[in-house]
């Protein structure tokens, strides 16, 4: 279908974006040409603030306007705990449950070697340069339950596990409110290794 070129280039804007197909991307583009114009102005300077006033924390990694952000700068924080997460909308996830009070290194990636990252492309170097100036005393590795959030696990263990810092590993297993005979395999070979005494 033909579109007016102003149209057609917000439709293939927004296409670009992580889970938006030509559908969604299509609605989208027209809701913003519906939206008043001071509304649209709103969202182009949030978009444009997003990205120039962002930056990351040259200590964890974590997305901040102030550098060091406001989590490594909290005299609050349990600064013997390190949680290593993947992005830093894993931090967010983490803070809303409001149940670790430690500290966060966000390692931008994974390691993938089906997709030639190597450790020297995420961020690695800074998390083992913390360890050497601080009293860490345990390192929670938060990476996704994929191949290469497995590997990223086992990678930093290995390099880690030599200084005597103790290294753990978020359980997985069954979801709450999920039902055994729906689980993969995978997942139930989880829960039965990370089960526990009641």
């Amino acid at each position: 279908m033909y579109y007016p070129e102003p149209i057609a280039k917000l439709i293939e804007s927004f296409s670009k974006l992580p889970g938006i197909g030509q559908k969604t991307a299509t609605r989208l583009a027209f809701y913003t040409i519906g939206m008043e114009d001071q509304e649209v102005n709103e969202f182009a300077k949030n978009l444009l603030s997003a990205k120039r006033d962002l930056r990351f924390c040259s200590i964890c990694g974590n997305l901040t306007e102030k550098d060091p952000c406001a989590i490594c700068t909290d005299p609050m924080r349990d600064k013997t705990t390190i949680l290593v997460v993947e992005e830093s909308k894993d931090v967010l996830a983490m803070e809303k449950i409001r149940e670790y009070r430690g500290l966060y290194h966000v390692l931008h990636g994974t390691i993938s070697p089906m997709n030639g990252i190597s450790p020297d492309e995420i961020n690695v170097k800074s998390l083992i340069t913390r360890l050497m100036d601080s009293e860490v005393s345990e390192i929670i590795i938060a990476t996704n339950a994929t191949s290469d959030g497995e590997a990223t696990a086992m990678y930093l263990a290995r390099m880690i596990k030599p200084a005597g810092i103790k290294v753990t590993r978020l359980a997985r297993g069954l979801a709450v409110g999920s039902d055994i005979e729906y689980a993969d395999e995978i997942t139930l070979s989880k829960a039965v290794e990370n089960r526990m005494e009641i």
